[in-house]
């Protein structure tokens, strides 16, 4: 299924644009012009990666530095210990979509735990 996130033209190179879905996930805009997903969620605590640093191909999360690859998904150092999940991005007659994974995601367990209808 693929999901449309916004126009290309609405998402300047070095800029993050996050979809609200459950998890949610975002789309990067590289300063290279490299267009990637992934979940938005860090994996060590509920933060927005949109919110983070992009260089590169990084982007750092908001609250304790830890950085996820955009094109893997891996994590480079603590406190984040576990991947996020990387989706397909397509561009279709300027129109960004992204195909999410049917992996399961690795969300932080206070997320995990709303999610799934317990306590937050």
């Amino acid at each position: 299924m693929m999901i449309p996130a916004c126009r290309l033209a609405d998402l300047p190179r070095g800029e993050a644009h996050r979809l609200d879905i459950d998890p949610p996930v975002s789309v990067f805009h590289t300063d290279d012009g490299e267009l990637f997903a992934i979940d938005d969620t860090c994996t060590h605590q509920d933060a927005s990666l949109a919110d983070g640093w992009l260089e590169g191909c990084e982007v750092e999360c908001p609250l304790h530095a830890s950085k996820f690859d955009l094109r893997t998904g891996a994590v480079d150092a603590p406190p984040a210990k576990l991947p996020v999940r990387t989706h397909e991005v397509v561009v279709e007659d300027g129109t960004v979509y992204v195909r999410l994974s049917t992996d399961a995601p690795n969300l932080p367990p206070c997320v995990a735990a709303r999610l799934a209808g317990g306590p937050a």
